[in-house]
């Protein structure tokens, strides 16, 4: 197994991101995950994609973080926003979700993120639990592109070494996307 960093726009990323858009879309029975997203959002060092790799070549788990600070979507300055995290069916179990996880959280702390975000939701409770067994604990608000729906649940992880995380409340909101 291979984790390399790529594009976001990298034929590998856009294969894997429909498919994570099309099980967005049968989870939630709706167009899957809107919010706008684009390659250099994830250029280092104000972000990274990652993709494993099976010894053959075949990608099977993507995974990356972006760069935000305050904004009227309720992000805080500092934040690391993590997106499109997502193994494919006949590769999960076997820990690149926490592998792709690891890694990314030790990029965006290199990169002087002080706090990482996520956004999931209700019909991702394989999500929810990796994040929550990860360390990351409910927002005190919701933020992000669908924060405002009743089915989001937003999550932070301080990325601080030896920071605490503080559970406050999950609020009420969108997907994970």
């Amino acid at each position: 197994m291979r984790i390399l960093p790529v594009s976001f726009g990298h034929p590998d990323a856009v294969k894997l991101s429909d498919e994570v858009q099309l099980e967005y879309q049968a989870r939630y029975g709706d167009e899957g995950d809107l919010t706008p997203l684009e390659p250099a959002h994830f250029a280092p060092p104000r972000g990274l994609y990652l993709i494993a790799y099976e010894d053959d070549g075949t990608p099977v788990a993507t995974g990356g973080w972006r760069a935000q600070d305050r904004n009227d979507e309720g992000y805080a300055d500092g934040d690391a926003e993590l997106k499109r995290m997502y193994v494919v069916p006949a590769a999960r179990g076997r820990g690149l979700a926490r592998r792709i996880l690891a890694l990314l959280e030790e990029d965006a702390r290199a990169a002087g993120r002080v706090r990482m975000v996520l956004e999931t939701g209700t019909e991702q409770p394989e999500a929810i639990a990796l994040y929550t067994s990860s360390g990351y604990a409910p927002a005190e608000r919701k933020f992000g592109f669908y924060r405002e729906y009743e089915a989001s649940r937003c999550f932070t992880k301080p990325l601080r070494r030896g920071a605490v995380p503080s559970a406050v409340g999950t609020g009420t909101g969108g997907a994970v996307r």
